[in-house]
C-alpha cells in the first residue's frame, strides 16, 4: 500500500476484544504497540469493545493493526467490519479468517487441495460425552477457538469419554490423535520461514503456549531434510488455497515411525501470537527480521480488499 511514503502513519492496534483469548490479545498488541512505536509509527491502542466503530470512524486511522485472537478478531468479523468502514488492514480478509477459524471448513479445503489431514468429526457435546464418537485416541477441542483453549486427549486406556467443561461450546471437534512431535510453520507474504520443533512434556495446550517454562522451542526443527521441506511446502500451500494474506502460522504433527506418511496438517492460524517470544516472530528474527521489522512489514502490507 506504500505507507513509507507517508509521514508517520497513524495505526490503530486492535487488541483484547471479548473472546476466549482476550489477554493473550491485550499482550500481543502491547508488545506490537510498542514495537511500531520503535519503528517510528504513530500509534494508537484500542481495545476492541461494542464501540469498536464507532471509535474507528472518530481515530481515522491510517491502518488498523490486527493484534485480536479468537472469535470476533479472527473469525472475519472485524475484517468485515474494517472492510466496510476502508480502513486498510493487517493479517487475512474476511474468508479466509471465517474459513482458516472453522477447523472442519478448513480441513474440508486442505483435502481438497491434496494436503494431509487426519479423520475428524462434528459432535455435539452430549454425545461425546456418552460414548467414544471415534476409536481412541483421539482429540476433543472447539471447532472455532484458538490457543488450544479447551482440548482433552482421550486416550486407549481411558476408562470412557470425556466430560467436558461448561465452558466448551455445544458442538465441538473429535479428531484422530496423531503421536509424535508437533511442528509450526510461519508463512510471511508468500514465504515460508522456517519449521519450529515445539517440545513439551505433553500436549500444547494453553499452560504449555503461555506459561513460563511451558514448552521449548527449536528453531531450526532437527528433522530429515524431507519432512523440513514437506512442512514447509504444506505450510505455504495451506495459506494458499485459504486465500491467506500478510502473516500466518501452521501447525502440523508427525508420528516419525510412518516417515513422510505421518506428517499431517492440524490447523492454520490467521492470527498468530505477536510478542517477540511468540513461535512467528520467533521464526522471523531466525531469518533476520527483528520484532519491529516485522511489525513494519505487517503495516506496509497492509489493505482493504484482502
Amino acid at each position: 500500500m506504500g505507507l513509507s511514503s507517508r509521514t508517520s502513519p497513524k495505526v490503530a492496534v486492535l487488541m483484547g476484544g471479548p473472546s476466549a483469548e482476550r489477554e493473550v490479545s491485550l499482550s500481543s498488541g502491547r508488545e506490537c504497540a510498542a514495537a511500531l512505536r520503535e519503528a517510528g509509527y504513530e500509534v494508537v491502542e484500542l481495545d476492541a469493545g461494542l464501540d469498536l466503530a464507532a471509535r474507528l470512524v472518530e481515530l481515522a486511522p491510517d491502518v488498523a493493526f490486527n493484534a485480536l485472537h479468537g472469535r470476533w478478531g479472527e473469525d472475519g468479523c472485524v475484517q468485515g467490519l474494517l472492510e466496510w468502514l476502508r480502513i486498510p488492514y493487517t493479517h487475512s480478509g474476511v474468508l479466509a479468517s471465517a474459513l482458516a477459524m472453522n477447523k472442519q471448513r478448513s480441513k474440508e479445503v486442505y483435502r481438497a487441495a491434496g494436503l494431509p489431514v487426519v479423520d475428524s468429526v462434528i459432535a455435539c457435546r452430549d454425545e461425546v460425552e456418552a460414548r467414544h464418537v471415534l476409536p481412541p485416541p483421539y482429540v476433543v477441542k472447539p471447532n472455532n477457538e484458538g490457543s488450544s483453549v479447551g482440548v482433552y486427549i482421550v486416550t486407549e486406556a481411558a476408562n470412557g469419554p470425556p466430560q467436558l467443561a461448561r465452558e466448551m461450546p455445544e458442538h465441538v471437534m473429535v479428531e484422530t490423535y496423531v503421536p509424535g512431535r508437533e511442528f509450526t510453520v510461519t508463512v510471511m507474504g508468500d514465504r515460508a520461514l522456517t519449521v519450529t520443533d515445539i517440545i513439551t512434556e505433553g500436549w500444547y495446550d494453553y499452560h504449555a503456549k503461555y506459561a513460563v517454562g511451558g514448552s521449548r522451542h527449536e528453531v531450526p526443527a532437527n528433522v530429515p531434510a524431507e519432512i523440513f521441506d514437506a512442512c514447509l511446502d504444506y505450510a505455504l500451500r495451506a495459506h494458499q488455497v485459504l486465500g491467506c494474506r500478510g502473516l500466518s502460522r501452521t501447525d502440523l504433527r508427525w508420528d516419525a515411525t510412518r516417515g513422510l506418511a505421518g506428517l499431517f496438517l492440524l490447523e492454520t492460524n490467521t492470527q498468530p501470537g505477536m510478542t517477540p517470544t511468540s513461535l512467528s516472530p520467533e521464526q522471523a528474527a531466525h531469518c533476520g527480521t527483528s520484532f519491529p521489522e516485522l511489525c513494519s512489514w505487517m503495516v506496509e502490507d497492509a489493505s482493504c480488499d484482502r
